[in-house]
């Protein structure tokens, strides 16, 4: 996901009413809209960097090449997998792939770290827009190549976008749907043609996607899983690998994007190699050795309490905070409501309740977290208080299906009395189920058949029980039948693209202004499409009907008031128990690095960005 600005500014005041929203008939991308030879696209219009820009703010221009990092990826992308992996396709839902593999491949442009919903051109020098914004014209570069040396051509393009569209994962071929088609008219020359009926941001997520070879994916099957390694064209190949213990990427020397302004100051590494464990605690062991150099820290007693090996005290291993983005977040255990059990609000309310996060925070967190309350956490997409008049104006014609406190003030869950076992609040959960139909039967609450309320929480990882085991505790009070199941790291995909679970935890980071994604995070056609992040199985017809709006969106301010609104229904509904989140990212390294102080608002990827210090790394006896 990704977006962006135009009509009104960023800056300006909201001035268009909701009954403008809903009946905007504006022209996508009007300030675009019959241009030629642009060097970049904003969905709302302004770009930072001007055409003879020479590199990003944010990177150091001329930062050294070589050395290598051990690097444990804190974030990762569709059938990706930290614990294990099974194949190079990280674009398709079936198996398990290693996280970074789309640094192998280039893209048609590419997103500016310190500017929301903005790219500016790679495998494109320019890109025209037809007068009505429905077809873009991309002129690729002509020294553009695949890393066996062939050129790379809008055959290429072409051929990759259309099969991305008809066998990608979903998370991406949803999301693109209203790409119509794509053709080379000749070698130099892409034309992507939409529908009419895409969001501002549907450009930006085609203009993003991996380019292949289609003389590779003539010969080898895309949707086969296999471990060898794709031709691409981008800044690192695929180097040394064992299946499932570690793969490293290593930086193409000769890479013929090397000098473009928006690649200038990344891919300092000449080698990212990511190794793969199945226990958080191993993984700890191994940064400790010095086999692993950089990890971020999810675990808040580890943070607090395990950082004093002798490295740390001898100032070799470095702990450093770093802000974290300006992008829309969640993170919570969520329901599927596929299984009737959870069909009912007010049983999906009444089991959220049962979780005490101030007794967590205190005994468990270290009080390092923050309780997060919304979809769009850490920005101003999230709903607070009532709603406003534009808000009301937007939701008013579907006040009969909406709940009624949708229209109050927007849910919170309570403060806790931090005791580990809040009776008030418990008592209100039981009083939920009751009235949710489930019946209580000595111990136990039962349906009217007399079966148990029974709740699975499906993990793939025994960090999380320290946090779950109370919280079972809690459910088993009130006669919920709770238990923790933990799976293998591969049947635990699997079992999530199938939607086979009762509760697991998602976290996921949003673009900066969401347009593109919404419908595969909350979408009614996303919870019948396997692997999407619609987890939760969100059926509502109202948040469809918002989600149907995006493509009239003229401003970021007018995207609030629709993203608001969502998030007004869906917390009303408790699609999920919300966790909670930091505001910084806890970062622990072998002080072997080095960056700039300039870290951008929007991306955080010391993987790209950051650079290997040979002087420090001489000084506490590291080697390249």
């Amino acid at each position: 996901m990704r977006a962006g600005n135009a009509g009104l500014t960023r800056r300006g005041a909201l001035t268009l009413g909701a009954s403008a929203i809903l009946s905007a008939a504006m022209t996508p991308w009007a300030w675009a809209a019959g241009r030629t030879g642009l060097h970049g696209l904003s969905v709302f219009g302004d770009l930072k960097y001007a055409p003879d820009f020479t590199h990003f703010d944010y990177v150091a221009p001329d930062a050294p090449k070589g050395g290598r990092v051990n690097f444990q990826p804190p974030y990762w992308y569709f059938n990706q997998n930290t614990q294990t992996f099974n194949t190079l396709n990280s674009y398709v839902l079936r198996g398990d792939a290693p996280p970074r593999m789309e640094l192998c491949f280039d893209s048609l442009m590419t997103s500016a770290g310190d500017e929301p919903s903005a790219m500016y051109g790679l495998l494109a020098a320019t890109v025209d827009v037809s007068d009505d914004a429905n077809v873009y014209t991309f002129h690729l570069r002509p020294e553009a190549r695949f890393h066996d040396g062939s050129p790379l051509t809008a055959e290429d393009v072409a051929f990759s976008l259309m099969l991305l569209k008809k066998d990608g994962h979903p998370n991406l071929s949803q999301v693109i749907r209203e790409m119509v088609s794509a053709e080379g008219s000749d070698p130099a020359t892409v034309i992507v043609t939409l529908s009419g009926k895409q969001s501002r941001d549907t450009i930006l997520t085609v203009a993003g996607l991996p380019i292949f070879s289609k003389a590779f994916y003539t010969a080898n099957d895309f949707l086969a899983g296999t471990l060898d390694p794709p031709l691409a064209s981008g800044p690192y190949k695929v180097g040394r690998l064992s299946a499932g213990r570690f793969i490293e990427y290593e930086r193409v020397d000769d890479y013929w994007g090397r000098d473009l302004p928006a690649n200038r100051g990344f891919s300092n590494f000449d080698i990212i190699r990511v190794d793969f464990f199945t226990e958080r605690q191993t993984a700890f062991e191994a940064f400790k050795k010095g086999e692993i150099t950089f990890r971020e820290e999810f675990t808040s007693i580890t943070w607090a309490k395990d950082y004093n090996f002798p490295a740390v005290a001898q100032g070799k291993v470095l702990k450093s905070l770093f802000p974290g983005e300006r992008r829309p977040s969640y993170q919570g255990w969520f329901f599927n409501t596929r299984r009737s059990k959870f069909a009912d609000p007010r049983t999906r309310h009444g089991i959220a309740l049962a979780f005490d996060f101030e007794w967590s925070n205190r005994n468990l967190f270290f009080d390092s977290y923050e309780r997060l309350h919304s979809y769009f956490e850490k920005s101003d997409f999230a709903a607070s208080g009532t709603p406003s008049p534009e808000e009301v104006a937007l939701l008013d014609p579907y006040r009969a299906d909406l709940p009624a406190e949708v229209f109050g003030e927007v849910y919170v869950p309570p403060q806790t009395d931090g005791s580990g076992r809040d009776r008030k609040l418990l008592r209100e959960a039981s009083d939920l189920l009751a009235a949710a139909g489930w019946i209580q039967a000595g111990n136990s609450v039962v349906d009217e058949e007399g079966a148990p309320l029974e709740v699975e929480f499906l993990i793939d990882s025994s960090s999380l029980e320290r946090v779950l085991s109370p919280y079972v505790k809690n459910l088993k009070l009130i006669g919920v039948n709770a238990s923790i199941r933990q799976v293998d790291p591969v049947q635990m995909q699997a079992r999530e693209n199938d939607y086979d679970f009762d509760i697991v935890m998602s976290a996921l980071s949003l673009d900066a202004t969401p347009l593109d994604g919404l419908q595969q995070l909350f979408g009614s056609a996303a919870a019948d499409t396997p692997g999407t992040y619609n987890l939760a199985g969100i059926r509502e017809p109202v948040v469809d009907a918002l989600i149907a709006k995006l493509p009239a969106v003229a401003s970021r301010e007018e995207l609030v008031v629709i993203t608001r609104a969502i998030d007004r229904i869906l917390r009303a509904r408790h699609y999920w128990v919300p966790n909670w989140y930091r505001p910084s990212h806890n970062v622990a390294h072998w002080d072997i690095f080095g960056w700039t102080k300039n870290k951008p608002d929007y991306a955080f990827t010391p993987e790209t960005t950051w650079w290997f210090d040979r002087e420090k790394a001489a000084a506490i006896g590291m080697a390249g």
